[in-house]
């Protein structure tokens, strides 16, 4: 019988590996054109504060400076949410935190650059700052943004699914709790750069570490107010994204603008203080969470309440609000359930999209809260799980589609491969594990600008020769999606991946994609790959079918032939089947695309959080705990995934394994922190990030459920398994030691705190004490789905 496939689902290098351990990958602080000026950007050194002048005088007469220029060059708002426009690419008027850019040069060199920005003269007027979620919501502070709309909210939500109250009552016990999951940054290798050329047409070029070039391109174009066609985005090779380049930025902006000022090339890198100002990265949120159970252990009814601290402006923040709430109902089967959220502005850098956008919060106050409550109810962590696990096609309460779900299988597999029941509060004092769930999008329903066209597009040509190119705008981030691409494209013509030219992530060459963001380029751009590809399989099927008098439906591709199933003898090399096909069809050239079904629901919000699939994960954590210095090392990471078919399994073990890194990180070490509105130490030095030392062997376990939309049946693995490894390594904790702390990271400093609490008869926890007053309003009522609950 011969495979089902014969190069989906066999582990592959990438297809870009040789450039890459060679050194030939070509970074955007790489590029150099002939005549590049050097770009650089002055900060504010006031979290809050007016200008009230700008003198750039001195600046313009020094030798070597060819352009200076402040928010009055560039008064066009933007935001890559068209609801959140609130940012200038130079500040315009006010500062509203430490390391906001107010004006920007360019000159022959980095020393005239430097010294040149030492001559501009800013005269600023401070206000009083807002640092914290609590400050935000009082009445007496500054606004951020604005005068006269009340405390400094950014966004606010109330839904009700279901009866809450209703479900409430017939509970037979209730728990509540409190939890904080500090802020942390992305920390990629590679520092932001961009590198602008204006042509002497007109035509202007920018290459960028970007993940979202189209919108990139759409912004450069509204605030250069320029064509959109006179504005081409290269996204160049990427030294780690994480969500950090999902967002649109100001030296991007800055060296278009000075590019087109000056007719040179202008390229800006940023240091890595000023990444750390540029941010963009995981939500500091505060959460209560009230959830009523049966004896049994089973869920009827749940209240969350999410408080986001968003710094200084828009960006994701209102999906980053929405999606705090809209995935707990993923994983378990939740009747009746109400999620009231705000998110408020503070003077810091802003917050955004991070792996696991506004999921990784909650799930570590669920997972850790449905662990007390098994406890207090008499029930195994893994069996109050599985209780209320949500089963495959089925819908959630909040109106979201469940197709595949491995969900329980994951369970199953860490808990025996882990031997959980056996370890689980019988291990030696000081020794623990931990279980926790997680689900995650496969690609977002949704586009950020509202509209009925393809999500992503896919052009695959073929040369008189046999040579296949592949032309997609997905931008390869290090997830792989460029083999991926070359994987799907390759199975469906017989070809191996690494014999396909793939040309990517330009918006002159490319069709659209709309980036490498919500885990969809597996999905939507594997599905619009795997379209296009069938139609350059059909006219080449249909002329060898001719040439063998076979039919269609009987032939083959595979190892670089079309041959008649069964008989491969009876069949051509591939470059004989695209010669004859050349002949009956003309040029072989096709396309294809992927627009996600239509998934909202009948509420306000319903477009964050629905997807066309789920993935699902599950992982056990094995740690060693010290009593005395509170230090935590992790022995063991047990994660499954429900990856629906893995495309390349050596790829899809890659990011388990590093998506088990930075999840060790975030629960342990990371946190974007703070005196007051200030960076306590933006470097490498001061943000602590495990090391190879730091980093345990990861046991990455497939579950297939294969996804009846996904390519071949994939789904996401690119940001799932880092969402249960935070609340396992705390559960583990809980385990190994008996306290609890309910804020991430979990320090040594508040794991003693925490002993020596219970050793004085206390609870043994660390964690939030309280919540800010403020009025969420009357929650939305929105009835459940027809068919909820039900497969």
């Amino acid at each position: 019988m011969e495979p089902e496939h014969t190069v989906v689902g066999r582990p592959r290098p990438r297809v870009d590996a040789m450039a890459q351990t060679t050194g030939r990958l070509r970074y955007a602080d790489d590029l150099i054109l002939p005549g590049t000026l050097i770009g650089r950007q002055l900060r504010s050194p006031h979290a809050h504060a007016l200008i009230t002048a700008i003198d750039t005088s001195r600046a313009e007469e020094l030798e070597g400076v060819l352009a200076v220029i402040t928010g009055r060059h560039l008064p066009t708002p933007y935001g890559i949410l068209p609801v959140s426009e609130d940012e200038h690419a130079l500040a315009v008027e006010k500062v509203r935190y430490v390391g906001e850019p107010v004006a920007a040069v360019a000159a022959l060199d980095a020393e005239t650059a430097e010294e040149a920005l030492r001559r501009i003269r800013v005269d600023y007027e401070p206000i009083v700052d807002v640092a914290t979620i609590g400050e935000a919501l009082t009445e007496d502070r500054p606004r951020i943004h604005g005068d006269g709309v009340g405390p400094n909210v950014h966004r606010r939500v109330a839904l009700e699914f279901g009866d809450v109250d209703s479900g409430f009552a017939r509970a037979d016990h209730i728990r509540e709790d409190l939890f904080f999951f500090g802020g942390n940054t992305h920390a990629a290798l590679e520092l932001h750069a961009a590198l602008a050329s204006s042509d002497p047409d007109g035509k202007l070029t920018v290459w960028s570490s970007t993940q979202v070039p189209h919108y990139l391109q759409r912004t450069v174009a509204k605030v250069l107010d320029l064509a959109m066609n006179r504005v081409r985005v290269i996204a160049t090779p990427s030294g780690g994204g994480f969500g950090g380049k999902t967002d649109l930025f100001s030296h991007e902006l800055v060296a278009a603008k000075l590019s087109l000022l000056t007719g040179r090339p202008v390229k800006i890198t940023l240091t890595r203080e000023e990444v750390f100002y540029t941010h963009r990265g995981r939500h500091p949120v505060l959460m209560w969470l009230r959830t009523g159970f049966r004896s049994d252990g089973s869920i009827t009814s749940m209240h969350l309440r999410t408080h986001l601290d968003g710094g200084a402006y828009g960006s994701y923040g209102m999906a980053s609000l929405y999606y705090t709430g809209a995935l707990q109902t993923s994983t378990y089967r939740i009747p009746n359930y109400r999620f009231e959220g705000v998110r408020v502005f503070t003077n810091k850098p802003p917050c955004g999209p991070k792996r696991g956008h506004g999921t990784p919060q909650p799930r570590f106050a669920l997972e850790c809260h449905l662990d007390q409550a098994a406890a207090e109810l008499g029930l195994d962590p893994a069996a109050i799980r599985l209780r209320n696990a949500v089963e495959p096609h089925t819908m959630t309460v909040n109106h979201l589609r469940v197709t595949s779900c491995g969900l329980r299988q994951c369970i199953e597999k860490v808990v025996e491969a882990s031997a959980f029941d056996a370890k689980y509060g019988h291990l030696r004092p000081g020794h623990g594990v931990g279980l926790a769930v997680g689900a995650y999008l496969s690609g977002a329903g949704l586009p950020i600008y509202f509209n009925d066209m393809p999500q992503s597009e896919v052009q695959i040509k073929v040369d008189r020769g046999g040579g296949v190119t592949v032309y997609s705008m997905a931008v390869d981030i290090g997830q792989g999606s460029t083999t991926m691409l070359a994987t799907v494209v390759g199975e469906r013509l017989g070809l191996e991946p690494g014999e396909l030219a793939m040309v990517t992530a330009d918006t002159d060459l490319t069709p659209v994609d709309l980036g490498s963001y919500s885990s969809r380029v597996t999905f939507m751009a594997g599905n619009a790959a795997l379209k296009a590809a069938d139609g350059i399989r059909a006219m080449v099927f249909e002329a060898v079918a001719e040439e063998l008098e076979a039919t269609v439906a009987d032939l083959v591709a595979a190892h670089g032939r079309i041959f008649v199933r069964g008989t491969p003898e009876a069949g051509m090399a591939w470059t004989d089947a695209v010669r004859a096909a050349t002949e009956r069809f003309g040029p072989l050239v096709a396309a294809g695309s992927y627009r996600a079904p239509d998934l909202a629901g009948p509420y306000r919000g319903s477009g964050v959080g629905i997807s066309p699939a789920y993935s699902f994960s599950a992982a056990v954590v094995e740690v060693e705990c010290d009593r005395d210095t509170g230090m935590v090392e992790v022995k063991k990471v047990w994660l499954a995934h429900d990856i629906g078919r893995a495309i390349n399994p050596l790829a899809v073990e890659g990011q388990i394994e590093g998506s088990v890194y930075m999840a060790l990180g975030e629960a342990l070490f990371e946190e974007q922190a703070f005196r007051r509105t200030l960076h306590r130490g933006p470097s490498l030095l001061d943000y602590k990030m495990p090391t190879f030392l730091e980093m345990p062997p990861v046991e990455s376990i497939l579950v297939e459920s294969v996804d009846p939309e996904g390519p071949f049946g994939a789904k996401e693995v690119g940001q799932g398994p880092l969402l249960p490894v935070i609340p396992a390594v705390a559960n583990a904790i809980h385990d190994a030691l008996g306290v609890r702390i309910d804020e991430v990271p979990i320090t040594p400093d508040k794991i003693v705190a925490a002993l020596r609490d219970l050793g004085r008869g206390g609870p043994g926890r660390v964690g939030p004490t309280d919540l800010p007053d403020f009025d969420f309003g009357r929650p939305w009522p929105v009835e459940p789905p027809e068919g909820f609950g039900s497969p």
